[in-house]
Formats: C-alpha cells, structure tokens, sequence
C-alpha cells in the first residue's frame, strides 16, 4: 500500500513537471508538430549532446543547450515526417483519418529525452491519476497513442521505462542493445533495427575470418557498449581469441583519461581495435589516436558510428583508413529525394527544427533567430544574414546523402507499423477483434494500449523484404553490409565501400561473405595485418592450445591424414577434397585411385565372358530351333513361346553386361530394368508353358473351348500382361526417383563409382514381382509333376526355379554387405547363375523327343 501511494504521487510529480517547470509549453521548447486525428510522437538526436554547464544554483536552473548539430538526425525527423505525409495523402491507408506528429530533439541524452517524453504521458493519465485535485488540467491536451524513436540505446531505455508504465507503444529505429529485448521489462518497447547481440557474433566472425587473434576491445559506458561488448567476449572466448584490452569510454570522458587510454592502445601489440560505441563517445579517442598519428591499427566498426559524420571525415583518413565497419540493409523510399531537397524555412511553418539546419547549411542566421541577437552582443561569431534563396543541392553535407538509406528506413518502416496497425483497428470486424468477447476498439478514441495490443499482433513484410513482428521473442533478421572506408581519389573525401555483407538469418545459417580484393588495409595497403599471439605455423601444421597459455597463444601441430594446410598459420587444417586424399607431409592432396568394375580386370574379364558363354549358348539353342522349326519336335515344345523365351534368355545375359564397365547415369538407370524385364519375360513364358502342359493333362481331351482359350495368342496376351506389369513398376521407378551414378568416398585412399539405386523400394517390387512369378511358375510346374514320367519337363522347370530362389535368397544377404564395385559383381553373378540355371533345366534336357513330343499328340 505504501508503495502504491508512493508510486501515485512520483507520477504526479511528473506529469506536473511537463506542465511547469522552467518551459512554458509542454516538453521542450523546440519541436516539429502538426496537428491531426491520431497523434504520433518522435524522439530524434537533433543535436550531438549538450552543453556542459555547471549549476551551482545561486539562481532557477536553466534548461541545457543542445552543442553540435545533427544533420543525419535531422535526415531521420524528415524521413518520419514524410512517411505521415504519404499516408495522409494515401487512399490505401487511413481513410478519412489525419495522422499528426510531435517530434523533439533528444539531443542524444536521456534528460533531455525524458524532458520531451514527459509531454507524450502526460495527457494520456491525467484522468486516471485525478489531477484535478492539484490543477486545473482539463485543456484539450491532444493525447499521443504511439512513439517513433529513440535512437540511442541509453535514452530508448530511459524512454521505454517511462513510457512503459502507461502502456504507450514506443517503436525504436536505431537502439539495438539486447537489453532492450526483455520484454518483461520494457513491454511497451518495439524496434525495427536488429539487436546488437547478432553484431556481436558478426564482428568476431570477421575477426575469425581474418585469422586475428589478438585483439582491443572498446565499448561506451552505456546500455549499448556494456551488453554488445559483453555478447562480444563471450563469442571471443568460443572462438579461442584473446583480448589484450578491454575498456569503456564516454564523450564526456576528460582529456587526461583519454591520453592514458591512447598509451595503451599504443603499447599494445595487438593491430585490431573492435569498438561498440556511437559517433560521439568514440570521437575524443579518435582525435587523440590522429593528433598522435597512430596510422598501423585496424579499427572494426559497430553500426551506430561506423559511417557516423563525427568521424568518418578526410582529415581522420590517415589514422582511420582502412576501418571495417557495419552498416544495416539500405532501404528505398521512393520521393523521399525529392522531399529532402523542398525544405525551406518558408515552407516549413510545422517544423521548428528547419530553421536552425537552415542557419548550420548556410553558416548564416535567419531573422528573428537567437543567433541574430547573440551576434548583435557579441556573443557568438559573426555569420551572414540568410538571403532565403540559398540552393540546399549545392552544399554537400549528410543530410543529402540519400544513396543509402538505412536508419531513414527504420524510422519509416516504423511509421507505417504504426499505420498499419491503425488501418487493422480501423477494418477489424466485430467479432473477430482482439480485445474482451472479440471486440474492436474505436478509431476515433483509440487509446495507447489498444495500439500496443494491435503492434504486437502486427505481421507484414516490408520493400526489402523483411518480415516485422512484434511479438515477444520476435527480433529482425540481422543482415547487415560490410563496409571499408576508402579516400575518395576525385576530393578526398571519404567512400564507404562495400566488400561483403552478413546475415545471421540465413538458410543454411549464419552466412559471413567478404571479398579480400576490395579491402583497402589502413586505407592503402592489400595485404592483410598480422594480428596475433604467436609465430605462424608452417605448411602441413595447424595452431594448437598449449597447456597453462591463453588459448590464442598455441603451438604447430601436424594435420591429421586426409587434412592438410597450404598455407601458414592455419587455425585448422582443411578436409582434403572428396576425390583427394593427403600427402606424406599434408601440405597438398592427391587424387584417390578410383575403382569400379572394370573391363579390363580379371574379375570383370571373367564374368563378361561368362555372359558371352550365356548370349553364345542361347543363341546355339536359338539357332537349332530355328533351323529345325517344322520338325514335330520343334513344333511339340510350343515353338512360337520358345521362340520368345530363347530371346529374353538372351536378353538375361546381355543385361549383366551393362554391370560392367564405370557407371553412368544412363547405365544406372537402363540395368536394372534392363535385368527385370528381360527376367519377367522369360518366366512369363515359362509359367505359360507350364500352365498349358498342365491344363492339357487335366482336362484329358482338349476340347474346342480349350484350344480356343489356349491358342498361341492368348499365350501371347498372357506373356505381353506379365510383363507390361514389370514395365509399369520400372516406369514408375524411373520417373519418381531415377537411379544415377554416386561415388563412395568413404574408404581413404578409394573412389568407389557405383549405381544410387534411387529407391530401394523399387528395386525390391521389381525383384519381388519377378519372384512372385516364380513363386506361381514352381506352384504349378510342382503340381504337375505326377504327369506321365515321359513328360518331365515341369520337374526341370521345378528345379530351375529352386535354383531362382536359391540364388535371388542368397543375392539380398550379398548385396546388403558388399560395398563398392562388389555390389555390382554380387548382382551379375545372380544374374549369371539364374539365367544358367534356366537354360540348362529347361533346354539342355531335351534329348528324348518323347519328352517334347508328348503333349503335340492331345492337340493334332
């Protein structure tokens, strides 16, 4: 209870702050503001920083003066302005509903943010705190539903705890510390930049990239530098990298703490300076690093300074050349150019701001600007009256340098979330809404929190490609470009060129890409520093931990076989490629040997010849046939259909042949059905024949219905369906999953090239429909065997497909255990020896013309 009053009367006092105080309006004096339906608060740095100013309060304190103009930061204010602008003007968004703005300069401190942030809070809960019981507060006070800002870490933190007791949506364009990702904390705190923690992770990949391993960290004394360097050593620390000096700096640090800070820089021999500061804190190190010419450091940028104005200028170049910064994703704002290049003061009457860049362009003053009267008393250097006329095109400064707009994109990604969010308050459906029993809340008196409610269901993807959400546990994808400061040849001034990029939200992956060739080391060198611990290794080596040391510190040891290093100093040792194995001394790979079944080694001599035996003997047979066609013999033993089964048994033994030899994708694909169907077809034949030996016996007399039944076409018809089946189940094979060549690399020193069968799926139903008619052809050949015993070829048919099953029995066990170009051998040999088994079963027993002749006599 206590707690509560206190906590009551501490938000009196501030709400009552922006209402008096030493400003006279609500939040601080100068402001950008245009009225509307819905109003949007902006919180930009304007200004660097403040003036330092000692109040010893003999008299009211003054409020401070914001130092040093911010052209960037007057850039992102337009870039908001202007997204409020396109949508007023749009018919998509907003229908009939004006969005307004107030936007104030945070002069890139937390007081003077907290200053503006008091005027957003403070209509929004003077019903709910009853302040009419401490004044009169019932002017029409416009109320603010959502933030758009701050920039800084620090301030967006000081920002979020004040604005997230009244539920106000505070949507940051350039605050990336991880602190700010714990949603319990600032739960009214969004952002559509991604958090520094990836930066972290991308700025020590580029470290592990480069082979440094010895390295200065440096950070600013705030929520931005604090957490990114912590993620940062913590990354260092994985990636065995040590840090030499580890410290926090500040812009207000004093000049003697500056000095010591450079001695150690200097004294230090690590080359590679990580910093995670903004413009302003890193920029006193920076002026005393070139006052001392400091030129043989590598500076590696975090993204809030490493293309900041403060820095980034000619005169630094000779000491900051060179630096590797990071910069977000550049955005595209189309008509955003020309907006830039229509301000004046006289069409600006909405934005207060617009004078002073005026006077800062132009270094002269604007009638009626306090500059005028400090001039008259001699308070301030002499500058021109402003015409008016002046042309912003003709003077180069970074409030035009729209070609990569990064941050300007943030804020205006972040202004049409918030629209976005409106339009979906605006279409919701009764029912269907987000609030109590499905309700929708009204457009025309929409409260903060029901914004804040609407963001974090919000889900779109921007011009760029990225998808924004707000919901807890959502972050932006962290891709980011690599940037290397070069000297611009034509002016000297100072190029940011692009050399790689980064993205942590890959596919496959954290991705780092960076081409070497366009680096510029210490703005002029191509050769990459050394930065480490110790010694290079030699070729065939690689850095190893030595007991008791830091782990950067290390000592050669020799790459493990089948690795090498052609280089020195490697930090691993690389895989030699698949077809590669290493040398004696693992400073090179040489090409595996490959194997396969070959034509010209015995074994594959051996069984070639062995299916030529089989293709020669068949076509003997064929030939005996032919040659003695119209011989009862040759009549009797179904003539046509042995015909047809002499073929496909050739048709066995030639498709061992494609077995052989390197396998190709075509031969992969053409074997096996190459090997079923030939199979299919000559069992179809023989099951045909068999079932007609059978029937004949059976039915006793063949009577006109059974020659009709079991004439020579419907044999045919018979042998064409079996066979068609075999061909549909490769046809399928072929079409879902096409075997193809593979090569095995698993064995050292050895290539084997063999057949990816696709699926083994396949190859089992072809397999085992060539069995199932097998199985079927022995059922009935076993039946007939109390046949008369001068009909014995069902017995021989019987003992051919037992030496099938034995064979295609003992093939799976086989080809299952094998690897390499024994798998193929396992398979010829089955097809050898079954086609063997056919042949000389059901041919080579055909001595007694009895045997054959028998059956002719039921069909004369």
């Amino acid at each position: 209870m206590r707690f509560n009053l206190a906590l009551r009367f501490y938000l009196h006092y501030l709400v009552l702050l922006g209402f008096s105080g030493v400003i006279s309006i609500y939040g601080p004096h100068q402001r950008a503001q245009k009225t509307g339906d819905i109003l949007l608060g902006g919180l930009f740095p304007i200004h660097f920083g403040v003036a330092s100013k000692d109040q010893d309060l003999a008299a009211r304190p003054e409020s401070t003066e914001c130092v040093r103009y911010n052209f960037r930061g007057f850039r992102w204010l337009q870039s908001m302005i202007f997204a409020i602008e396109e949508i007023n003007n749009s018919s998509a968004f907003l229908p009939n509903i004006t969005l307004g703005y107030r936007i104030f300069d945070t002069c890139n401190t937390v007081s003077k943010a907290l200053e503006a942030s008091l005027s957003f809070v403070a209509q929004n809960k003077i019903d709910s705190l009853n302040l009419d019981e401490f004044c009169n507060c019932t002017g029409n006070i416009p109320s603010t539903i959502a933030v758009v800002g701050a920039s800084g870490s620090a301030v967006s933190t000081a920002v979020a705890d004040l604005l997230g007791l009244f539920y106000i949506p505070q949507i940051s364009y350039a605050s990336s510390s991880r602190l700010l990702s714990n949603k319990n904390q600032y739960k009214s705190f969004m952002r559509t930049i991604p958090t520094d923690e990836y930066q972290a992770i991308a700025i020590a990949a580029i470290i592990d990239h480069f082979q440094w391993n010895w390295v200065i960290a440096i950070a600013s004394d705030d929520e931005y530098g604090r957490p990114g360097i912590e993620k940062f050593e913590n990354e260092m620390f994985h990636r065995d990298i040590c840090i030499d000096l580890n410290v926090l700096i500040s812009q207000y640090i004093d000049e003697a703490e500056i000095r010591r800070l450079a001695d150690r820089i200097e004294n230090s021999t690590a080359r590679v300076i990580a910093v995670f500061a903004s413009g302003p804190d890193i920029e006193p190190l920076v002026k005393e690093m070139v006052r001392r010419n400091v030129t043989d450091r590598i500076w590696l940028a975090s993204e809030a300074w490493a293309s900041s104005s403060l820095v980034a200028k000619p005169e630094y170049l000779d000491v900051m050349g060179g630096t590797i910064g990071f910069a977000l994703r550049a955005g595209h704002i189309p008509g955003f150019k020309e907006f830039l290049q229509q301000v004046h003061p006289k069409k600006s009457s909405h934005n207060e701001f617009v004078r002073e860049f005026w006077e800062e362009t132009f270094n002269c003053y604007l009638e009626d600007s306090p500059r005028n009267e400090d001039s008259e008393n001699g308070s301030t250097s002499f500058r021109p009256l402003c015409t008016g006329e002046e042309d912003i095109a003709s003077v180069e400064t970074p409030y035009l340098d729209y070609t990569h707009l990064r941050i300007s994109y943030n804020v205006y990604v972040a202004v049409y979330a918030i629209a976005q969010a409106l339009q979906d308050i605006l279409t919701c459906t009764p029912g269907k809404g987000l609030f109590a029993n499905g309700s929708c809340a009204d457009i025309r008196k929409v409260e903060a929190w029901q914004v804040l409610k609407q963001l974090r269901h919000l889900n779109f993807i921007n011009s760029i490609g990225e998808r924004v959400r707000f919901d807890n546990g959502s972050e932006l994808s962290a891709n980011y470009t690599i940037i290397n400061w070069h000297r611009s040849p034509e002016d000297g001034s100072v190029v940011f060129k692009e050399v790689g990029y980064y993205s942590m939200h890959n596919k496959n992956g954290a991705k780092l890409s960076i081409d070497k060739t366009k680096i510029l080391w210490n703005g002029r060198l191509t050769e990459v520093p050394f930065s480490n611990c110790s010694e290079e290794c030699e070729p065939g080596t690689r850095k190893g931990i030595i007991d008791g040391k830091p782990t950067c510190c290390f000592e050669c040891t020799e790459c493990s076989d089948g690795e090498y290093s052609d280089h020195k100093d490697a930090s691993v040792c690389s895989k030699c490629p698949n077809n590669s194995w290493s040398n004696g001394n693992h400073t090179s790979c040489f090409l595996k040997e490959i194997e396969f079944l070959s034509w010209t080694e015995p074994f594959g001599i051996a069984l070639a010849l062995l299916a030529v035996l089989g293709v020669l003997l068949t076509a003997f047979v064929l030939g005996v046939f032919v040659q003695f066609r119209d011989t009862p013999i040759v009549k009797a033993s179904n003539r046509e259909l042995s015909f047809l089964l002499l073929f496909s048994l050739i048709c066995c033994f030639s498709s061992s042949l494609i077995f052989i030899g390197e396998p190709q994708d075509w031969t992969c694909r053409v074997r096996q059905p190459a090997f079923g169907i030939s199979f299919v077809l000559c069992i179809s034949c023989i099951l045909v024949k068999t079932n007609r030996v059978l029937l004949v016996f059976e039915a006793k007399i063949p009577t006109s219905l059974h020659r009709k039944w079991w004439g020579l076409n419907l044999q045919f018809l018979l042998v064409f369906l079996f066979t068609f089946v075999q061909v549909m189940i490769c046809v399928v094979w072929l079409y879902n999953a096409p075997p193809g060549s593979y090569k095995n690399y698993d064995i050292d020193e050895i290539i084997f090239i063999t057949c990816n069968e696709g699926s083994m799926m396949a190859l089992g139903f072809l397999i085992g429909y060539t069995c199932l008619l097998a199985a079927v052809c022995f059922f009935f050949a076993f039946k007939s065997r109390k046949l008369p015993e001068n009909f014995t070829e069902a017995k021989f048919i019987t003992f051919s497909m037992l030496i099938f099953f034995i064979v295609w029995i003992s093939f799976i066990p086989a080809y299952f255990s094998t690897y390499g170009k024994f798998v193929s051998a396992v398979e010829v040999i089955a097809i050898l020896a079954s086609s063997f088994s056919l042949l000389a079963c059901i041919f080579f027993n055909k001595h007694s013309p009895v045997v054959i002749a028998g059956p002719s006599s039921h069909w004369k």
